[in-house]
């Protein structure tokens, strides 16, 4: 682990304009209020501090909330007062520790209790979405060193982990935090699947290094021959939880996994993804159905690429991610990406306007929130009343922790779904009297059930009546929490 040294090294190098004095002095700051307490690993405490900071380094986060990284703790588990924190740090930093003691210490021992506390979690993340960057943080650190606890405990919050936090942090876009998450999570839940998938997969990409040494330059050969300038061509073993999830789709047959370890090609523009897509399969054989534009439909998360599946040297299938420098740093620290500044690479521009990277990190963190319409969105849920904490589970995992689809209205627009959603989930999401008004749809120009579960990139055609009623049989099939909810308001009201 990374001391302050270390940490505040790589802020400078990261932001030669912003001034690190702070990091420093919540540090000792840190230090000195943690001093003589201990992890149950028999750490010191401010290890854990330093673990979180070196995260937030990690996603080049502005000096404010590194600095909250450092104190996180130090108002739940000192006797530092808030009014002590504000005159040594200022309102911003007294904010962001008091949004993430507002979550709590989550113990998880009832699902009313867990329930509350991500109820908490999500109003602090609508106010300012540097707390839930900092519990992120918090929460990798905890994971990393879970073996210090009791096996149940250690389950527990594994699950709460892979279940809360790594989607979370998938649909906020921040794939190496997703990624850890799940990983460290799935070693606690499954620890024999994991060690069988890891081995595998370690012995795998050694196998794929001599092959990968001959590839890479192979490609850059054939692109730069054709004009277009390779900015940096990498491989990526992919994540064993992830690996383990498309396994279970398959039964288990790894040869029907093609993107153990993918070749990352990062390109400088747009339109040299589209040219590099053109000259890799004039090269080597596409296999069919295989190719993905993440650039002309992004992700819910922000998530662009282009992805395709070749026949690379001597047959072997490869599977090639094109991407830009900037859509690549987006994957890899999704919203975070934005307060990352470089002269030398102008400022990001995919969720949120340019204008709002100038403002201060403050002002920035509250305007990405708002400007985020799923965190709008779940604003607006928890206004709902659920009938116990699992119901505020199941329908949390749902509607906005599940795997999303894309589907299109037919002006164009795109709406986006949980997977599993049906045309009904679609209506409702457009506005509540389409959804209660509707008698059909039409899904790419055909009627279609009312059930059936809708895919990716399909383009829906809601079929109205005027005063029509919904129907109960609907709550038998509908997905979103959205849909269920504003059926049963109608037949309350009616």
């Amino acid at each position: 682990m990374a001391d302050i040294g270390q940490i505040i090294e790589q802020f400078k190098k990261d932001n030669p304009l912003e001034d690190s004095d702070v990091i420093l002095r919540a540090y000792h700051f840190a230090a000195e209020a943690h001093r003589g307490q201990k992890r149950k690993s028999g750490d010191d405490y401010i290890t854990h501090c330093l673990g979180a900071a070196e995260t937030l380094v990690r996603l080049r986060m502005d000096s404010e909330t590194i600095a909250a990284g450092l104190l996180h703790d130090v108002l739940d588990d000192t006797k530092v007062t808030p009014k002590q924190m504000e005159k040594e740090f200022g309102a911003n930093i007294l904010k962001l520790v008091n949004g993430v003691c507002k979550i709590g210490k989550l113990k998880y021992r009832g699902e009313e209790r867990a329930a509350e506390n991500l109820r908490k979690l999500f109003l602090a993340m609508a106010e300012d979405i540097r707390v839930i960057l900092i519990k992120f943080a918090d929460r990798l650190h905890n994971i990393k060193t879970l073996d210090a606890l009791p096996a149940e405990k250690q389950k527990r919050i594994a699950l709460e982990t892979l279940e809360i936090y790594a989607p979370l942090a998938d649909r906020l876009g921040i794939g190496e935090i997703k990624g850890q998450l799940e990983d460290y999570s799935f070693a606690f839940i499954n620890p024999k699947e994991y060690q069988e998938i890891s081995s595998k997969v370690k012995g795998k990409y050694a196998e794929n290094i001599k092959y990968l040494e001959k590839t890479i330059p192979l490609i850059k050969k054939v692109l730069s021959e054709k004009g277009i300038k390779v900015v940096e061509i990498h491989a990526r073993a992919k994540h064993y939880y992830s690996l383990y999830k498309k396994l279970l789709k398959y039964d288990m047959d790894w040869h029907r996994v093609y993107d153990l370890v993918a070749l990352r090609v990062i390109v400088p523009d747009i339109e040299s993804c589209y040219a590099t897509l053109g000259i890799v399969h004039k090269k080597w054989r596409p296999l069919f159905g295989r190719i993905k534009d993440y650039i002309a439909l992004p992700k819910s998360n922000g998530y662009k690429s282009i992805h395709t599946t070749i026949f690379c040297d001597k047959g072997k299938i490869t599977e090639l991610q094109i991407r830009t420098p900037q859509m690549h740093e987006e994957a890899e620290y999704g919203i975070a990406a934005h307060w990352h500044y470089k002269e030398n690479k102008g400022l990001f521009k995919t969720y949120i306007q340019q204008k709002i990277l100038k403002q201060a990190p403050k002002k920035r963190a509250i305007k990405m929130a708002e400007e985020l319409v799923w965190v709008k969105q779940l604003r607006e849920w928890q206004k709902e009343k659920f009938s116990s904490p699992r119901e505020f589970f199941d329908s949390l995992k749902i509607d906005f922790l599940k795997d999303r689809i894309f589907v299109f209205t037919p002006k164009g627009d795109v709406i986006d779904l949980p997977e599993g959603a049906t045309s009904i989930d679609f209506a409702y999401q457009i506005h509540t009297d389409i959804g209660h008004q509707c008698v059909g749809v039409k899904v790419d120009g055909k009627l279609c059930p009312l059930s059936e579960p809708l895919r990716n990139g399909q383009m829906v055609d809601v079929m109205t009546q005027k005063n029509k009623k919904p129907s109960r049989d609907w709550l038998r099939f509908v997905k979103t929490n959205q849909a269920k909810s504003s059926i049963n308001a109608w037949y309350r009201k009616n």
